[in-house]
């Protein structure tokens, strides 16, 4: 099988690459077979390259927005640059015409065609960050959800597809994962992402527990806070759990990949509640003990349930 040269991927723009360790839980780790880990890294980098385009996050000197055919002037255009995004990973499906231009979606095309993966999930991640320009305050629990349809399931779907595990169930218990996993990381990033005027904490659940917009800029969190990162918190739970029998459905080096994935979201809750829920001095982040305590959890109860 052939497969990604890692030298290509990793000199593409090697900044986006290396936050990949910032992740909750693993994103290509060393047991999986070299091909897998290739494929999983260029899919990072494309997610994560949308993501920065999104956050307005990219490197400075305005690389990312030649590579994409736009003046570096247009890098803080965000809509812009995800239009331009979503013209250059249209080039990596068409059968005729340009190659794509940015080096992470050159990286991206083998993948794409080794794995026959479809245009939709990645699309979807392009969508969400357009959501993000235009959405910067959820009123229902049910819209933040919407949100996580297009900003964290798609992640996990091609997970699936890469792999060649994709059923309908599948599907559904990974999008219960990819949901919480989203969850979870609002919850850490309250004060990061209210500094980029938006709060992923559904407005009626702010009202129900007497949280004002003002409570979330303060330096700790009072009692009001807490008791709504903890709501939400248990509302992610509830998601990991339901999504963890995709752990005991599938073999071998996957099952220890989605047990990484679900292990990483316990233990950020773990750690999120050993802040005593107070995520606004700083996003609580789990420690490799931590990580791997909940990986061996996931992967006994995947046993126990199989």
């Amino acid at each position: 099988m052939t497969r990604a040269r890692p030298t290509r991927l990793d000199s593409a723009v090697p900044g986006t690459l290396e936050k990949a360790a910032d992740e909750n839980f693993p994103v290509a780790p060393f047991f999986l077979p070299r091909a897998w880990r290739d494929d999983l890294m260029a899919v990072y980098g494309y997610a994560r390259l949308v993501d920065d385009i999104g956050d307005g996050d990219l490197a400075p000197g305005g690389a990312d927005a030649r590579h994409l055919g736009l003046d570096p002037a247009q890098s803080d255009d965000r809509l812009a640059m995800l239009d331009a995004l979503e013209t250059d990973l249209r080039r990596i499906f068409a059968t005729t015409g340009e190659t794509p231009h940015h080096p992470l979606m050159r990286a991206l095309r083998p993948t794409v065609r080794r794995r026959a993966l479809t245009p939709e999930p990645f699309l979807g991640l392009i969508e969400a960050n357009r959501q993000d320009q235009k959405i910067r305050r959820y009123g229902t629990y049910e819209e933040l959800l919407a949100y996580c349809e297009l900003s964290a399931n798609p992640v996990g779907r091609l997970v699936l597809q890469l792999t060649g595990t994709a059923s309908p169930e599948r599907v559904r218990r990974s999008d219960a994962v990819c949901t919480a996993l989203q969850i979870v990381e609002h919850l850490q990033d309250v004060t990061e992402d209210l500094g980029r005027d938006r709060i992923y904490l559904p407005a009626d659940d702010m009202a129900r527990f007497h949280v004002a917009e003002s409570d979330l800029a303060a330096p700790k969190g009072g009692a009001s806070v807490r008791a709504l990162v903890a709501y939400e918190a248990e509302r992610a739970g509830d998601l990991l759990n339901e999504g963890t029998p995709l752990v005991g459905s599938v073999h071998g080096r996957l099952k220890l990949l989605l047990a990484g994935f679900v292990g990483g979201g316990r233990a950020a809750l773990t750690a999120i509640a050993a802040a005593g829920f107070d995520v606004l001095p700083g996003p609580p982040k789990p420690t490799k003990p931590s990580l791997l305590r909940e990986v061996g959890v996931v992967l006994r109860r995947a046993r126990r349930e199989g």
